[in-house]
């Protein structure tokens, strides 16, 4: 059973709007490019072949005001004397934003954005180089036997004496190319069935099969003209014989006539001289390349000239590439999980089954099919895991047109450093820290970087630096974001907070510079002196903070006055999937991830002391502030205590729990926040012998605490961490199950 047409049409617009967020970006990079280098004629090629390939994809579809709105823009740049104009990369910019904003309204199915204001843009750019536009109809006046004399011939002499289509430079070059690879050049037309119900989309189809065939050298007319929907003609490079690729193009309702004629002969072209071939075709020589030698053997003077373009990207490598939904991969990994549990599961019943029947034979077949089992397993987790992980250079390469558009706001001149964006993270987590990372790249222009003047009287460089990069840490990934400006005053900050009313001037004045900081990330706190587009509204650096307890990560500051700050955020490798540590508080189970533990100790009660109604513990002479989930009972404050030293951020704590569980592999589940509204509990996961463990969230327990007066302190008795509300809602009791 084939798909409608309209089914069809749909999954080809599915497939644009993947693809389009690419070239959208590619184009932004392009014009990041052709700002630093204005008039450099290769990078406006690379954009305008980016444009034509939207403005192709973007007709396939049906998406007329788009695709001419790209097909403006692609003229103007084919003109000579564009790529020396000024405002081309400018242009390029405001083009990315429309084409941005015109494709989510094809997506959401809502109104389009006016376009008048690019397409006056382009008009301007199109008016700008007419003299040379002039020269070059002038030349190709001249010069018309030439051109005529060049035009490539067909081994067919029986098509009739339609004249060929007019073949770009690039286009020529193209076919030079795959005649010195030894593929033949053939021109196809393909005429569409005038009974076709969707012609568009039947065009699309053809350009697909033809492409499996080899690489697709040109191909006309434009996809918005009228004659696209009765006739399309390709150049075609290709190994295969005219009557495959003949065979090939027949798609029954789709496609009428079909005639391949062989253009270049590969064969024939390796006995004709260079230039003289080349000349048939039409090619300049001072645009020439060689034929077949290694890129070592070119002449250095000849490679210096014009830059060889891009060798097109092999048949094979292509098939190898599968765009999968994300979706289906989370799918795939929720069910990893169950297996996981089943695992844990078998093994608690193989564990039974050994202390009731301990010299059972089956035993030991059984634990070898468990130990088979669990090797499988992880295996299968792995490759699933590296499946969902991604480069963060998908993120990353948004921030260089960001920082651009903000430097310019604010009246800075900011350059962006990018490192490590090679570094691998789970895909969900990277589409989670975007808004945050967004969040910090703006502040660090707008409040860090200072204006040009002000650097050179502090004897800075006019032009700041802010860096991002990121490494891989342990079972962490580490992203930092640097800048070389003026640094967070600390005092400036105690100030601030005690006229908003966060802290009293007393407890201002106790706080050491790390508290203060954390101010920083309260709701509606700002030092802006002014409310501007870009900052100022104390607003940005609370969702940081959410975001971030919400991913069970964590965010520290370093900063020096005059020199600069970082931020440094520390992200899990995945969200689905942890090493635990499980341990009991108050005959409740409770886990924390492992890689947050570094140590474990015991002690006695009588070793915790009160420091400004604080618990602290002296560990191998460094003070441990401590973090209690439960309230002591009498009769156990002269007993030991397991204390797990932790990390949240840069600093350490003590978490007192009753006793240990040990080490299990959990998979994390999420919890109804209709049901589960505290954020002391990031998610629960269940057990092989079915009960549930709730995964405490550090990062929001030990905000918990930094937010917590003294007065509240001494109130809720020793210092406890957590009010009566706080275990009533980690208690519960229906869920979790008893210490057996």
């Amino acid at each position: 059973m084939t798909d409608s047409p309209d089914e069809r049409g749909a999954e080809l617009r599915e497939l644009f709007f993947e693809t389009s967020l690419e070239l959208l970006q590619a184009l932004n990079d392009e014009a990041l490019k052709l700002e630093k280098k204005p008039g450099d004629e290769e990078i406006v090629r690379v954009i305008r072949r980016t444009v034509h390939t939207l403005k192709g994809d973007s007709a396939a579809c049906g998406l007329r005001e788009l695709s001419e709105l790209a097909h403006q823009f692609e003229d103007a740049l084919s003109l000579e004397g564009t790529a020396n104009h000024a405002a081309v990369a400018e242009i390029a910019f405001s083009a990315s934003d429309v084409f941005a904003e015109l494709i989510a309204a094809y997506r959401n199915n809502s109104s389009l954005p006016s376009t008048k204001s690019l397409s006056k843009k382009i008009e301007d750019l199109t008016a700008a180089p007419a003299s040379g536009k002039i020269r070059r109809n002038q030349k190709s006046t001249t010069k018309k036997s030439t051109a005529n004399a060049s035009e490539p011939k067909t081994s067919a002499p029986r098509t009739s004496a339609k004249p060929a289509a007019h073949w770009t430079e690039y286009e020529k070059l193209t076919m030079t190319q795959a005649q010195a690879t030894g593929q033949d050049v053939y021109h196809v037309v393909v005429k569409i069935d005038p009974h076709c119900a969707m012609p568009i989309a039947g065009r699309q189809l053809v350009h697909n099969a033809i492409g499996v065939m080899g690489p697709i050298l040109a191909v006309r007319p434009d996809a918005k003209s009228p004659a696209a929907c009765k006739q399309v003609e390709f150049v075609l490079a290709s190994v295969q014989t005219a009557e495959q690729i003949a065979a090939k193009c027949r798609i029954p309702t789709i496609t009428g006539e079909v005639t391949v004629q062989l253009m270049w002969d590969a064969a024939a072209a390796l006995k004709t001289p260079q230039n003289e071939s080349n000349s048939k075709i039409g090619i300049p020589a001072e645009i020439l390349i060689a034929k077949t030698p290694a890129p070592e053997t070119i002449p250095q003077d000849a490679s210096a000239g014009t830059p060889a373009p891009e060798p097109a990207a092999a048949p094979g490598m292509l098939e190898n590439i599968l765009r999968v939904d994300a979706g289906r991969i989370d799918n795939v990994l929720n069910l990893v999980g169950e297996l996981i549990i089943g695992k844990s599961m078998l093994q608690q019943a193989l564990n039974e089954f050994t202390r009731r029947f301990p010299k059972e034979t089956l035993r030991g077949k059984f634990a070898d099919g468990m130990a088979f089992q669990a090797r499988v397993l992880n295996d299968l987790q792995r490759s699933v895991m590296k499946i969902r992980m991604v480069p963060v250079d998908q993120l990353f390469r948004r921030f260089p047109r960001m920082v651009r558009d903000v430097s310019r706001q604010c009246g800075r001149e900011v350059e962006l450093d990018i490192s490590g964006q090679d570094t691998d993270l789970d895909k969900g987590i990277l589409d989670a820290i975007a808004e945050p990372l967004t969040h910090l790249v703006r502040n660090a222009v707008s409040h860090g970087i200072e204006p040009a003047e002000e650097r050179r009287k502090l004897g800075k460089s006019a032009q700041g630096v802010i860096r991002l990069h990121a490494y891989h840490q342990g079972n962490q990934v580490v992203v930092e974001i640097t800048d070389d400006g003026r640094g967070i005053d600390a005092q400036k900050i105690r100030v601030k907070a005690i006229e908003l009313g966060m802290a009293t001037a007393e407890e201002a004045a106790r706080f050491s510079d790390a508290e203060i900081f954390d101010f920083i990330f309260r709701p509606g706190f700002s030092t802006a002196d002014e409310v501007t587009e870009v900052s100022g509204r104390g607003v940005g650096m609370d969702v940081v903070q959410s975001v971030l307890h919400r991913l069970k990560a964590s965010i520290s500051v370093e900063t020096r006055p005059g020199k600069g700050t970082t931020f440094r955020m520390k992200l899990p490798l995945t969200l689905a999937i942890i090493k635990a540590l499980l341990f009991w508080v108050e005959q409740r189970l409770y886990a924390i991830p492992l890689n947050a533990v570094l140590e474990i100790a015991r002690t006695f009660e009588t070793e915790v002391h009160q420091v400004d109604n604080y618990e602290v513990l002296q560990l191998r002479n460094q003070v441990l502030p401590l973090l209690r989930l439960g309230r002591p009972a009498e009769e156990e404050r002269k007993s030991k205590l397991f204390v797990l030293v932790i990390t949240a951020g840069e600093r350490k704590y003590g978490l007192i729990v009753d006793a240990l569980e040990g080490e299990e592999e959990l998979v994390i589940k999420a919890l109804d926040e209709q049901t589960f509204s505290t954020d002391l509990v990031s998610g629960a996961s269940i057990l092989g012998d079915g009960r549930v463990v709730l995964i405490l969230n550090l990062p929001a327990v030990v905000e918990h605490v930094a937010r917590w007066r003294p007065q509240e302190a001494g109130q809720a008795n020793s210092g406890l961490l957590l009010t009566s509300t706080d275990r009533t809602r980690l208690a519960l009791t229906p869920v979790v199950g008893g210490r057996a």
